[in-house]
């Protein structure tokens, strides 16, 4: 089977999970929202372009391979935001702070990031005719039309992510090895403190990436359906742990 194999890496990272008061927290792994973010962006499709977010959504299947999922680093945030006013929309960020000061509240938050991760992401094509094929993502990834980031617009790429074309198993494209970040693998290693233990997380059937035992299965909210209100559903994921020789 044929799959598109790119790399993430970056400083910080922040993979977005449920969301409850001011607390923003982070999972991990890549979620399938954001990879499917981060492959839009790099196609151009804009947020308000419904029809586009949800053929690629439909067109295509994830997996991960986490080698590091990086070091929890917590942002105590505050934000300003204008009471609540019925006779006035705010269109953007610029008009919310344009009211009078005295109608400003500050809002108290913490953000989560994942510090100096490395992962892997294996795509598959789920529909054959489908415009967003492995080729034309390869060919967006290489160029991007509008910046990727690693969930948030703060958390930017630091090293290319060299996206391959690989016909093998999924085990096998997810082993799929990249150019070294710094002189040699070997530094990379000891500089991301990467030790012999990996996890895989893919969707579909647990026997996908081959018969091990170990597999653990779970439901996860980052099946995005809707946009505009950031509606999402739950999916299955599959996930094994196993030490690299």
């Amino acid at each position: 089977m044929q799959y598109l194999v790119f790399r993430l890496y970056g400083p910080m990272a922040s993979w977005g999970e449920a969301a409850v008061g001011g607390d923003r927290p982070s999972g991990l792994t890549p979620s399938r929202s954001a990879v499917l973010g981060l492959l839009g962006a790099a196609l151009g499709i804009k947020r308000d372009d419904i029809s586009r977010l949800d053929a690629l959504r439909t067109a295509v299947g994830i997996a991960v391979k986490a080698y590091s999922c990086g070091s929890l680093m917590r942002d105590y945030h505050t934000a300003q935001v204008p009471s609540q006013d019925k006779k006035r929309i705010f269109y953007s960020r610029k008009d919310e702070l344009s009211v009078e000061k005295e109608k400003l509240n500050t809002v108290l938050s913490s953000r989560d990031y994942r510090s100096d991760g490395y992962w892997v992401v294996a795509v598959w094509q789920l529909q054959q005719e489908s415009e967003f094929t492995l080729e034309v993502l390869k060919a967006a990834l290489t160029k991007p039309m509008f910046t990727p980031y690693l969930g948030r617009k703060a958390c930017p790429l630091a090293v290319p992510v060299t996206p391959q074309l690989v016909e093998a198993e999924l085990k096998e494209a997810l082993d799929t090895s990249f150019p070294p970040i710094l002189f040699s693998h070997e530094q990379d290693r000891r500089w991301l403190g990467l030790g012999n233990t990996v996890t895989y997380l893919w969707q579909g059937t647990a026997d996908d990436l081959g018969e091990y035992e170990g597999v653990q299965s779970s439901q996860v909210w980052d099946e995005p359906i809707s946009r505009e209100p950031w509606q999402f559903s739950a999916r299955q994921v599959h996930q094994l742990t196993l030490v690299e020789e």
